[in-house]
């Protein structure tokens, strides 16, 4: 299953970036980016304003600081729960999606939107999504993985089911603020979760290589 995820994420990023390159996917991008507008003044999102604070709050989930607290909080707790090695493998499962999406973003350099105000500061280069790429690649990674050190079937299930709903609403949170074209998100999260496959795969090899602790 985990390599048949990596094969369909891996082949759509591949299928977005030629069409990004192409530019076969201008005309869609505007019209979504706009479509989230007021027409009457693109600098203004749809919806209330405490809309627009929120998505603030949950593109936050996304950045760096979160991220590598996250990240930290789950290596603590496989380390307190005697799973050394699952610690390890998610440190460099971590460390490697994120040299990753840093590689591609500088591979490609595409532009920002400029169709719209931005909601907030941007630095980077905007293909693919940083955050919807490191969110896929952190929560699903650690979804992943947790539930290979995990045997409760509902309790893999409500891993798994934070971890996608967590990443789908940062990569949400990028568009509706004009920072990302919906493009870059889409391919963000293609991905990341072909990373947190090939991570989910060679954990379950790994496991029952007895080289990472099996589930208790």
């Amino acid at each position: 299953m985990s390599l048949a995820a990596l094969s369909f994420f891996g082949w759509a990023f591949i299928e977005i970036a030629g069409d990004v390159m192409e530019g076969d996917t201008a005309a869609l991008d505007r019209a979504a980016l706009l479509a989230l507008r007021d027409a009457a003044d693109p600098a203004d999102p749809l919806g209330p304003h405490w809309l627009e604070e929120a998505m603030r709050d949950l593109t936050g989930l996304g950045g760096h600081a979160v991220l590598t607290i996250v990240t930290l909080s789950a290596v603590a707790y496989l380390l307190l729960a005697g799973k050394r090695h699952a610690a390890l493998l998610v440190v460099v499962a971590v460390g490697g999606g994120m040299l990753l999406s840093h590689g591609l973003k500088l591979g490609f350099e595409r532009p920002r939107p400029d169709l719209v105000p931005h909601g907030m500061r941007v630095y980077t280069a905007s293909f693919p999504s940083g955050h919807a790429m490191l969110s896929a690649v952190v929560y699903l990674t650690l979804g992943a993985l947790l539930t290979r050190v995990e045997r409760r079937r509902h309790i893999r299930a409500f891993l798994l089911g934070t971890a996608i709903l967590v990443t789908v609403l940062v990569g949400l949170s990028r568009i509706y603020l004009g920072v990302h074209w919906p493009s870059d998100v889409l391919a963000g999260w293609c991905g990341g979760a072909a990373w947190a496959s090939l991570c989910w795969f060679i954990a379950l090899q790994l496991q029952r290589r007895g080289e990472v602790e099996a589930p208790s």
